[in-house]
């Protein structure tokens, strides 16, 4: 119920363009976990919570699921509901690459099991949300305490080739990977399940209209009042001023947010400020050069609600840069931005002591614009990196790529042909397990050339 005397409409346009941007991430991530584990009508269902539903194909242009997916990695789905009691993620001994993150609701990294962070042995992992205050039992190797009650985790498996038996092998490794609620793994009684919520059925639409708010209310609810967790720093002062207002409007984490209560004045600034908060969005993504500080933890990227919806925006559950490093060309060295193969080719030249530095691997990923989803090409390749066969090194040992619509003519060349739309791109590159010599900006990308 809106409080007439604590709400100042001149400040409501500004609350709602902030609460906006503020939410954007947070209704996002909903829309995926509404598709992967309510909506069992849904194609991407993963069969609920607590359920891995893995992807052991790489993606193609008709996936469209995911911004700029990976295509080196397939995917491992899976939502956890933290209310009742925390889960385990069990791991296998394995030698390839690998990492298993948990992402909090709006999409903050909260940590990760994988070969970088946890090794590649065997192990148990305690994923534990902000109401648990009990220890882990005997056999846990690590703990992973989440700000939010829901979470997520994206996994990512390193697919070394993509021929029945690399593939079969992969699904292998995937199969492997198991979820349980903590009481199952300890042989301990059942906790009491936490109070099944009246989930609201997602639209898209709702991300310009004051419903957004409604959204906001109920998902506000998975969040902590105080504290992330036990022991941890209070929420942030534009977290905690931010959600004092909102709570002015009605909108407060209990889902009882109400439109119809709004007076017309307030309703008309809302809408308003839904409007400037998706306008500062599309602005920032505009301008914005450099994607290696979008994805971090809590801890590293604090209240800064406009860099967790860029995020949500450009590539929703990246990882920390530490993890996999990436970067991209959203203009070539002309000057033209974005970049355009419907009237130029171009070709990206990485030198013989500059090819880039990755204790796992890296590759480099074509993304059609505006969607960013991979391009339909004859060759069906959509990314060119260390493990790409047949590749056509420089005589000097470096390594061109040619970034261009029409397959070239030439047969060096045509090996190491990224193909582009017919259209504007954005080539990503990434980095998994980047040598410090690429998070401290001594390695730089070379420029995309064009011809």
């Amino acid at each position: 119920m809106v409080n007439p005397a604590l709400v100042d409409p001149a400040t409501v346009r500004a609350t709602a363009a902030e609460a906006w941007i503020r939410g954007y991430p947070i209704l996002r991530n909903y829309r995926t976990l509404y598709s992967q584990a309510l909506d069992e009508a849904d194609p991407g269902y993963v069969g609920g919570f607590g359920v891995f539903r893995h992807h052991a194909q790489p993606f193609t242009p008709v996936d469209t699921d995911v911004v700029s997916p990976d295509n080196d990695t397939p995917h491992s789905w899976a939502w956890l509901d933290l209310r009742a009691e925390p889960w385990v993620v069990s791991v296998p001994a394995e030698d390839r690459y690998y990492v298993l993150p948990v992402h909090e609701l709006d999409t903050v990294h909260a940590g990760s099991v994988g070969a970088r962070t946890t090794g590649r042995q065997a192990g148990d992992y305690l994923v534990a949300g902000p109401d648990w205050q009990g220890e882990p039992p005997p056999g846990i190797k690590g703990v992973i305490r989440t700000a939010t009650r829901l979470v997520g985790i994206v996994g990512r498996t390193h697919l070394a080739g993509t021929t029945p038996a690399d593939i079969a092998e992969l699904k292998a490794v995937q199969e492997q990977y198991l979820l349980r609620p903590l009481h199952r793994y300890a042989d301990t009684p059942a906790p009491a399940p936490a109070p099944e919520p009246v989930w609201p059925v997602w639209r898209d639409e709702v991300m310009d209209t004051v419903e957004f708010l409604c959204f906001l209310d109920f998902l506000l609810g998975f969040f902590p009042l105080t504290g992330p967790r036990p022991g941890a720093a209070p929420l942030p002062p534009a977290e905690v001023d931010l959600r004092g207002r909102l709570a002015d409007l009605g909108v407060d984490g209990r889902g009882e947010f109400e439109p119809a209560t709004l007076p017309l004045d307030v309703r008309a600034e809302i809408e308003r400020g839904i409007a400037d908060g998706r306008a500062r969005l599309e602005r920032a993504a505009a301008e914005l050069h450099d994607t290696t500080a979008l994805f971090g933890t809590r801890e590293r990227i604090g209240a800064d609600f406009l860099r967790q919806a860029l995020g949500a925006k450009l590539g929703r559950s990246g990882l920390p840069a530490e993890e996999v490093w990436s970067g991209s060309w959203t203009a070539d060295a002309a000057g033209h931005r974005p970049p355009n193969a419907s009237d130029r080719d171009h070709v990206i030249r990485f030198g013989p002591h500059d090819l880039p530095p990755a204790r796992f691997f890296w590759s480099t990923t074509m993304y059609a614009l505006p969607g960013r989803h991979l391009v339909d090409n004859t060759l069906d390749r959509y990314s060119i990196g260390d493990r790409t066969p047949d590749l056509v090194r420089d005589p000097d040992g470096g390594l061109t790529l040619y970034v261009q619509h029409k397959r070239p003519a030439d047969a060096q060349h045509s090996a190491n042909w990224l193909p582009a739309p017919d259209g504007p791109f954005t080539v990503v590159i990434r980095l998994y397990g980047p040598d410090p010599s690429v998070l401290d900006g001594r390695w730089r990308l070379p420029p995309l050339d064009p011809r």
